[in-house]
């Protein structure tokens, strides 16, 4: 499973860096970004509160 932040929507209240660093990290640009690779199994349900946890829905699980 892989995650894809939406930066058009993407507010960079960096929640969900605080809630999966290992997943999610602020990027240059000052807006989250995910791991390219597929999220680890034991931060998939950090990954999934990150996704429920973001104010404006930019993060998307596939």
């Amino acid at each position: 499973m892989k995650s894809i932040v939406d930066l058009e929507l993407c507010i960079s209240c960096e929640l969900c860096t605080n809630i999966c660093p290992d997943v999610y990290s602020m990027g240059e640009d000052g807006y989250a970004h995910a791991i390219e690779e597929d999220i680890p199994e034991d931060k998939l349900e950090e990954a999934e509160d990150a996704r429920d946890s973001c104010p404006t829905s930019a993060i998307d699980l596939d």
